[in-house]
């Protein structure tokens, strides 16, 4: 029935209809006995009692039906009030108990709809929150995780559940600057160092009310990458600065040597003549060693392609000594055979440097769906804690020769084509180096 029309029939008129016919038939009754001759009161009590009996077997089915509508209603009222709004009142009816039946069905399919949206939109939240690579970790005021998204069970625990456990144990199985870190409870970044290398975390706190309880959200952002990249750009800034304000002296100087050489020559002066070849010499050395670091600077975009594997291990056998370990795969690789071959050569010679004897320096191939990884080992002296989270930096180096750009460019070239770079230390000793580069885009190939 339209919302806002009445009813064809009201149960008041119904009411009010059974009580009149039973007064009627229950008055004239009276009537007709005392005009067959019977006595007054005999008469009336007769037709009282007529009345009486007439008026609840005309009110007995009006008020089973409302009771029934009635129940009806209860019970969908208390389907409402548990959260089930998936029964709908069948009630034929015309009156005010009809119309409330349609208003029910109404708001039920309306709750229905909404509880359907919400759910939609609730799934929704939690596929984009679990597909998040920000770590997410919502704690009671008990100290009980209650919510935990993907990137967090990865971080915290293994990619193990979270929910029901207590935040304190779960610290345990951190690092200790990751865990003084949460438990501080202050913003801020902090950094620490496991198997997969040097990490920072930007670690964000914030408490709220929910159902009458005091809660913590806990969120965890990965900035290793932006901040690398940043540190990154910096040093190719300064390098760039660097490099022209040298190559601007080196230039006149450069010139000036060897003017000056001619001339120590017409006045036949070995000696002098000595110095500028020194100073010459030094002017050559100083511009190799700038012209290094502006490559590292103006390192320019992959040009990749198909590379076959053999290929590629034949060319750095002939420059460098190194043991293939491992089938190579069958699938052919894809990146810039250039930069990948430099950053190689770079660790190979690193290896080499590392005290490892040649045959103990092996690099491997493997390929999935995903990437293609290319680790170098060698049985070297590997490295510290404290040189592993800086190796990675440029100009950092514990070579007394060492220039520092070394691991800082096959880093970078690594970054170019999307991929990663990883140093562990060898249980049995030396150190493992890891490029991952991943396949490209079908769209790409």
């Amino acid at each position: 029935m339209p919302r806002g029309t009445s009813p064809k029939t009201s149960i008041e008129g119904k009411l009010f209809a059974t009580v009149i016919l039973a007064v009627t038939l229950g008055t004239g009754i009276p009537f007709g006995l005392l005009h067959l001759g019977a006595q007054p009161i005999l008469a009336w009590s007769a037709g009282l009692l007529l009345a009486l009996v007439l008026a609840y077997v005309l009110l007995r089915p009006l008020t089973h039906n409302l009771n029934r509508a009635l129940q009806s209603l209860e019970g969908g009222l208390l389907n409402f009030r548990d959260g089930d709004f998936s029964i709908s009142l069948a009630l034929n009816r015309k009156d005010q108990l009809g119309q409330l039946a349609d208003l029910y069905n109404e708001v039920g399919e309306i709750l229905r709809r909404e509880r359907a949206h919400i759910h939609q939109r609730e799934l929704l939240l939690d596929t984009v929150i679990q597909s998040s690579p920000l770590a997410l970790l919502l704690i009671d005021q008990r100290e009980h995780i209650i919510y935990a998204n993907t990137s967090a069970r990865h971080l915290l625990h293994n990619g193990k559940p979270l929910q029901g456990h207590l935040l304190q144990q779960i610290l345990t199985l951190c690092p200790p600057e990751l865990a003084r870190a949460i438990e501080q409870k202050q913003d801020g970044l902090t950094s620490y160092l496991d198997d997969d290398g040097s990490h920072t975390l930007h670690i964000s706190n914030s408490t709220f009310v929910l159902n009458a309880q005091k809660h913590r959200l806990i969120l965890l952002r990965e900035m290793t990458k932006e901040l690398t990249r940043a540190e990154v750009q910096v040093w190719k800034k300064v390098i760039r600065l660097i490099s022209h304000e040298l190559n601007n002296s080196l230039a006149p100087i450069s010139s000036m040597a060897h003017s000056g050489k001619m001339l120590s020559e017409k006045i036949d002066s070995p000696q002098l003549a000595g110095v500028f070849d020194v100073i010459a010499d030094r002017c050559r050395h100083l511009t190799e060693f700038t012209q290094g670091y502006a490559r590292f600077a103006k390192l320019p975009p992959p040009s990749c392609e198909e590379v076959h594997w053999s290929s590629l291990v034949t060319h750095l056998q002939a420059l460098h000594p190194v043991t293939l370990k491992g089938k190579l795969p069958l699938r052919p690789g894809y990146f810039d055979p250039v930069q990948m071959e430099q950053a190689l050569l770079n660790l190979l010679k690193n290896a080499g440097e590392s005290g490892s004897a040649e045959e103990d320096i092996t690099l491997q191939i493997e390929a999935d769906a995903h990437g293609q990884l290319l680790t170098v080992s060698d049985g070297g002296s590997g490295m510290n804690d404290k040189v592993l989270q800086q190796a990675l930096l440029p100009f950092y180096s514990t070579k007394p020769q060492g220039v520092g750009l070394g691991l800082a460019l096959c880093r970078e070239i690594a970054d170019a084509h999307g991929g990663q770079i990883r140093l562990h230390n060898r249980r049995e000793g030396g150190l493992q180096v890891s490029l991952w580069l991943p396949w490209p885009d079908s769209g790409e190939r």
